[in-house]
């Protein structure tokens, strides 16, 4: 662990440490995996503008989410199967968090549940991430345990009707083992189901927006929809009650040809003009990638991979130094933009590396 300097590192690390069936599943996306690609690549497009002789002595990285304090702007994103990865899987993921100061969002297709999760991790900030199934009973149940064992919102995926054609899972034939604990899915999908289709067929495709009602009116917590890329979704996400948008195309696992997360978020931050709190996921690897979502106007973001090498090459150590590296790269590039904190950073710090086409 000593020798990982970034998340690069230790993705490398990450890699010679897991069996190559999870690894697919947790590095690959969709189809010819053009929007996974395309994550990564928009982040080049923006160039910083720095401003000097700013006193920067004092720096912070905190700031709050939905009111909840964090030490930095980057949240642990969702991640199925993490027992998978690391034999501690969510318990180390969210010990991690707990004690680097940030939320964990636990995915429904998790391997321990929110109590335990809460338990090992005492003091974390705990999100739930919904998928509603065909089985409405499920889902209830799910968001009960959730509010029961006290995480702060409801984070409801809203791209996945179907499941993205995921073609390294397929090539290497991805399976999952019928023993391995699913809490808020195992006795919906069964035990025979053994790979993430068969998993995510399980899911209802007829989710609508008025399904926000009664997943609200059963949780009491707030609603943050994940998987919005368009003004015209987030004028409907702040039309029925949304507290928080993630500007996320499922890190190009969906749809492929999707656009990147950090193309699409100025359209939805100008849309719903500061009514709701707007995060962004896809591609995080740096404090730099960090600092150019702020200044394009989300108020944080979730790294979902990042965390995961760190899971993979060293447990619940590695998932904090990849959150730390995050959090001393983007204090260095707030103080060498002239920024004391994230809140300060603005459109006015970046510039597209490539002028638009104004006829465009």
């Amino acid at each position: 662990m000593s020798a990982a300097l970034s998340c690069e590192d230790y993705e490398r690390l990450a890699e010679e440490a897991v069996e190559p069936g999870p690894w697919a599943y947790l590095v690959g996306g969709a189809a010819s995996e053009t929007t996974l690609r395309a994550n990564r690549a928009a982040f080049s497009r923006w160039a910083f503008r720095p401003r000097v002789l700013v006193d920067v002595e004092n720096v912070t990285t905190e700031t709050t989410v939905l009111g909840t304090p964090v030490s930095l702007p980057v949240l642990v994103a969702p991640v199925a199967y993490q027992a998978l990865l690391h034999p501690d899987g969510e318990c180390a993921t969210g010990r991690a968090a707990a004690a680097e100061g940030t939320v964990f969002c636990v995915s429904t297709m998790t391997t321990r549940s929110h109590h335990e999760i809460a338990a090992a991790a005492p003091g974390l900030a705990q999100w739930c991430q919904l998928y509603v199934f065909r089985d409405a009973g499920a889902t209830r149940e799910h968001v009960d345990a959730a509010v029961d064992a006290g995480c702060g919102a409801i984070v409801l995926t809203v791209d996945t009707p179907l499941l993205g054609r995921r073609e390294r899972d397929l090539r290497i034939g991805f399976e999952i083992p019928p023993e391995l604990p699913l809490p808020y899915a195992r006795a919906t999908v069964g035990e025979a189901a053994h790979n993430p289709a068969a998993h995510f067929a399980k899911l209802s495709p007829s989710l609508t927006w008025r399904d926000l009602e009664w997943i609200a009116e059963t949780s009491r917590l707030p609603i943050v929809l994940k998987g919005i890329v368009t003004r015209e979704d987030a004028l409907l996400a702040v039309e029925h009650g949304a507290a928080a948008i993630v500007v996320s195309n499922h890190g190009g696992r969906q749809l492929d040809g999707a656009p990147a997360t950090l193309d699409a978020l100025p359209e939805v931050v100008e849309a719903v003009a500061e009514r709701v709190e707007v995060y962004l996921d896809g591609g995080i690897r740096r404090g730099t990638d960090v600092a150019k979502a702020l200044a394009l106007g989300a108020r944080a973001v979730l790294a979902g991979r990042a965390p995961m090498f760190g899971l993979c090459a060293a447990g619940e150590q590695g998932v904090r130094h990849v959150l730390s590296l995050l959090r001393d790269e983007l204090r260095l590039t707030l103080a060498l933009l002239g920024c004391t904190s994230p809140e300060q950073v603005a459109r006015v710090h970046v510039q597209p590396t490539v002028p638009y086409d104004s006829a465009a």
